[in-house]
């Protein structure tokens, strides 16, 4: 939790007769939205944010709630920008309970200057029963609600010859979601946004190479860094699948718990040079652990490696996304929205916004550690402000712990952790 209970004289927070909104300083948001979840679970209902809801006989994930905060974080967002414009329309695809339309509707929606539409699908049809129940509060609110029990290809296939664009897809798919990638960017009004999330650990972490082949058209190995290189290979796969179509692509923020691989991207009317700039290839040597990145535009010859060996051992991934993982002005937008957030969800935030995910070369201190014959890894903080102090870009990094992130060369990077020495996480 956020912190201990405040006492009476500090105690500066009110909540309205319905739950929906909360006046309250930033750190007692977390505290009582913590408090919320904790104190209203029960084996069928659950209370979450504004929502309360029955869950139902299916599959529900209350871990996963750092990401439906931020599904409500990216409505809000857009309600507050083009939502004052015209009307928005917002498809929860594989909605399960409905907890995230629902939370966009008690949550976000009212910050509209025009009532968003809200598409609600699962394609279990015996979810449909719950999802009805739990969508009674934004039918009461007057809410205009479409409520859906079609496979996902089926709705967005449907949904684009009919020429309905949506703002924001909350696509949050188990397994791996790339049959569904083209559908849904069509789908996608231009500026929208694709809140993508992947089940599918094993094929971009290396674990099976046949599968990444098949499922995103890349080659994935087995690296320190994995959970960084499945967010990369997801967000390449997207970006081709975008340019194909003729769009652009933005990448706005990307985070994984080592289960499920999270991103939100936003479609852009027409590519940029920077974008096809940011599709390459990475390259690590499995004997001495150096690291390289290249553009498609620019290919050429891999550099020798530090061993031996030359480059007899380098392990090739890609093409994934080399460019950055964060959009930081954007992140700080949604960190300043005055939406209640859990306390994993403000620390989430608070990691993603100190690293952009660029360089895309990211070095487990640990690895370092060993390859140096230290007890233990190095201070992270000491270690990236050696790098800064040697004029070097570093950063520690948001996505795995204990990594940092440098656009130094390994040789610098083992003298300045030798330096350091073993201090710590």
């Amino acid at each position: 939790m956020a912190g201990p209970w405040p006492g009476p004289s500090t105690r500066q927070w009110q909540r309205n007769p319905c739950h929906v909104q909360w006046q309250c300083s930033p750190q007692w948001a977390v505290w009582v939205a913590e408090a919320d979840t904790a104190l209203t679970r029960t084996q069928r209902h659950y209370r979450e944010g504004a929502a309360e809801l029955e869950l139902g006989d299916g599959f529900f994930r209350e871990q996963s709630r750092p990401a439906r905060d931020l599904s409500v974080l990216l409505a809000a967002d857009q309600a507050c920008g083009v939502g004052q414009e015209r009307g928005l329309r917002w498809l929860d695809l594989m909605a399960g309970c409905g907890i995230r339309a629902l939370r966009w509707g008690l949550e976000a929606a009212g910050r509209c200057a025009f009532s968003p539409e809200i598409w609600v699908n699962d394609a279990d049809p015996d979810r449909s029963a719950v999802l009805k129940s739990n969508m009674k509060r934004l039918e009461q609110k007057g809410c205009p609600l479409h409520l859906f029990a079609q496979s996902a290809e089926r709705l967005l296939t449907r949904a684009w010859l009919d020429g309905d664009r949506f703002d924001l897809i909350d696509l949050d798919a188990f397994g791996s979601p790339s049959a569904l990638i083209q559908p849904a960017l069509k789908a996608l009004q231009p500026e929208g946004v694709l809140f993508l999330a992947s089940t599918d650990g094993r094929s971009p972490t290396g674990h099976d190479r046949s599968g990444a082949i098949r499922r995103l058209g890349a080659a994935a190995r087995v690296h320190p860094a994995s959970w960084e290189l499945a967010l990369r290979h997801q967000i390449g796969f997207v970006a081709r699948q975008a340019w194909m179509l003729g769009h652009g692509l933005e990448p706005l923020l990307s985070f994984s718990d080592g289960r499920t691989f999270r991103t939100a991207v936003r479609l852009l009317p027409h590519h940029a040079e920077a974008e096809l700039n940011s599709l390459g290839l990475l390259a690590r040597c499995d004997v001495c652990g150096n690291q390289q990145v290249q553009s498609l535009l620019r290919l050429r010859a891999w550099e020798a490696c530090l061993c031996p060996s030359g480059s007899e051992h380098l392990l090739i991934h890609g093409p994934l996304w080399l460019g950055p993982l964060q959009g930081l002005d954007f992140l700080r937008r949604l960190s300043d929205a005055s939406v209640p957030v859990a306390g994993a969800t403000g620390r989430l935030l608070h990691r993603l916004l100190a690293d952009s995910g660029s360089p895309a070369r990211v070095w487990s201190t640990a690895e370092l550690a060993s390859r140096l014959g230290l007890s233990g890894p190095p201070s992270v903080s000491a270690l990236v402000q050696a790098l800064r102090d040697a004029g070097q870009l570093a950063s520690v990094s948001g996505v795995m712990g204990g990594q940092i992130r440098t656009n130094a060369d390994l040789q610098m990077l083992l003298q300045l952790c030798s330096t350091v020495g073993g201090e710590g996480p």
